[in-house]
Parts: structure tokens; sequence; C-alpha cells
């Protein structure tokens, strides 16, 4: 396989993992654009690889800088923008997991620790049954942010070595 190919094949597939995850299949081959570019590329740059249209790029670069994945530089004399991606994949995992974290789990957090307050009569299994689910449910959900927390603090080696240690 030639490396254009090779190119054309990543992008789609980042496209459609990105997707299964829940991010815009754009975005994500955007990203994968970036991430297999060796230096910045231009707005023009990524439509014409992509073709894709100026609003759907405008937008979907406002985006990946949203999460923290893709910088804007100038060039001294120049009015054109580019865009480049951190190639570190343990500093991407980071990144997309504070943004998750973020969005998805504080929220849920948030809610669950207002549903811990309901009173209600300890007789009645309705509410037994109700006040051990959001329980249980908020304590894994702890265990996942602190394991985001950990995750974001730590570095790649000591992580990944802790967590092969509780599949031993």
């Amino acid at each position: 396989m030639e490396l254009p190919e090779a190119k054309q094949k990543f992008i789609e597939a980042w496209g459609k993992l990105g997707s299964e995850w829940g991010i815009n299949r754009t975005m994500a081959q955007v990203h994968a654009l970036l991430l297999i570019t060796p230096g910045e590329l231009t707005t023009e740059e990524i439509m014409a690889q992509l073709s894709i249209s100026r609003g759907n790029a405008n937008m979907t670069l406002r985006d990946l800088m949203g999460w923290g994945l893709v910088e804007k530089k100038h060039r001294p004399g120049e009015r054109k923008e580019y865009f480049y991606a951190d190639k570190d994949t343990w500093n991407i995992a980071r990144q997309v997991a504070k943004e998750r974290r973020r969005r998805e789990l504080e929220p849920v957090l948030k809610l669950l620790d207002e549903l811990s307050t309901v009173e209600g009569d300890a007789k009645n299994e309705e509410f037994r049954t109700f006040n051990k689910t959001v329980t249980d449910i908020n304590k894994l959900a702890k265990n996942v942010d602190r394991t985001f927390e950990t995750m974001l603090k730590a570095e790649e080696n000591w992580f990944w070595g802790s967590i092969l240690k509780v599949f031993k």
C-alpha cells in the first residue's frame, strides 16, 4: 500500500472511530489529517484534502480548538491562519478524557449528588430501591472521576504501569 492510500484509510478509520465515540465524523477526520501532517495546514488545504466546505472546516476547527486538540498559528506577514495538532498520543488521550469528563461526567455527578439527598421513608420499598440505585451509580461515577483525575495528573508510564498491576 502506498502512503496516499494509507493516509486516506487512516483518516477514514479515525473518522469512523470518532463517530463511535460520539464525536462528529468530520471533526475526527480533520483531527486525523492534522495528526498525520508534519507541519501546519491552512483552512483551504484542509478543505481541499477532505473535500469539505469552508463553513464545515471553520466550525470543525473551532470545535477542535475548543476541545484543546488543535491550535492555531499565525505566520508573520501572512493573513492566513495555520492549524496543527499535537502528535503526542498521551497528551491527546488526556485532553479527550479531560473534555469528556467536563462535558459528560461532571453534570452526571452533580445530578447524582442532588438525587442522593432525596428524603423518603426507609420502610418504603420504592424509596429504598431508588436510593440504593442512585447511591451505587454515584459511587461508580465517583470512582470513574477519580480514575480520570489520576490519568490527567499522571505521566504515561506510571499510569499504564498502575493499570496493568490491577489486571495481574
